[in-house]
This record gives structure tokens, sequence and C-alpha cells, in this order.
């Protein structure tokens, strides 16, 4: 299959889309998909330090591009975190990632969600949109046999739409899996 297929198919049929719907004078209104950015906090890393490393491997094999730690910004005693202690694992996709990630996860690791029925309509009031998934085992770069704990992650959406609707159409048109209302 070829990489750039959903490049392609923004350029060649989502743009014009969108222009009729929203009325853009110009393709430079048109929204467009500027990043995806993977987000895994990781609290219960506190305890075990092995977390975020397994953690780190994790989200390289599913995104292909290296991982990388977050870390505390300040002490909280009832959390018993430390300043600069790690405490999740991001990556940020653009460009030619972040179409061949969008397309797996449209095309593969959505629909091996258990009783799946669509994501959540709901974005941020400007356009952006975040997907929670409960766990890592529906993409099929994850060894389930390797696995020690499920972990969940945040997958954002970051689109250059100034409107909830703009937005939303955009990723309606991308593929995205919205829940009929």
């Amino acid at each position: 299959m070829d990489t750039l297929s959903l490049k392609k198919e923004y350029k060649d049929r989502i743009v014009p889309a969108l222009t009729k719907e929203f009325g853009y004078k110009t393709v430079m209104q048109v929204p467009r998909l500027e990043k995806i950015v993977l987000n895994q906090g990781l609290g219960i890393a506190i305890a075990d330090k092995k977390i975020i490393e397994t953690a780190v491997d994790e989200m390289t094999a599913i995104t292909g591009q290296k991982a990388v730690q977050t870390v505390s910004r300040k002490d909280i005693a009832n959390f018993k975190v430390r300043k600069k202690m790690p405490i999740g694992v991001r990556v940020t996709l653009r460009d030619k990632k972040m179409y061949e990630f969008l397309e797996r996860l449209i095309r593969v690791a959505l629909p091996r969600i258990r009783d799946f029925k669509g994501i959540e309509s709901k974005l941020d009031g400007r356009g952006n949109y975040t997907l929670g998934i409960t766990e890592q085992i529906i993409f099929p770069e994850i060894n389930i046999d390797s696995i020690q704990k499920l972990l969940g992650m945040n997958i954002t959406f970051v689109t250059t739409a100034k409107t909830d609707e703009e937005g939303f159409a955009l990723l309606r048109e991308f593929g995205l899996p919205f829940k009929k209302n």
C-alpha cells in the first residue's frame, strides 16, 4: 500500500469536499492535520522504573519514531513524586510518519478494539481532538505475550481548524470512525 495515500487523499478529495462544505475562498483556509501527539501518563512508574523503559520501547514500536520520557515539574508529596522524576512517555508525529500512523490507526488498530461502536465526537473547542485508548495491545506492533501491564494512552490530533465543526469535518473525512449520534 502507498504510504502517502492519506496525504494524496487529503489533497485530491478532502480539500475540495471541505472547501465545498464550508465555502472557503482559498486552499490555504482549508484546515489540515498539523501533528499527532501520543502521550502515556505513567504514575505507576514511581514504584517501578522498568515500566518507563518498556513504555518507551512500546511507543517507539507503535509509531516508528523514538519516544521520549516526560518528567515531573515539581514535588508532590501526596503522590510520592519528586521533581524531574520520569512520569510518562510521549511522541510527536508530523508529516510522513503522522500520515502512516493515522492510516494504521484507522485501518488496523481501532477495528481491533473489543465491542467497538465508534469514537466520541467531542473536540476541545479549537478544532483539536484527543482520543483515549485504554489498552496498547490494539496495535499489531505490540507482542501480547511480552506485556506486563496494560497501559492506556491519549492520542491528540492537532489541526489548523478554527472551530470544532471544521476540525470534526476534517477528521471525519480522514476516516476516523465517530459514533453516530
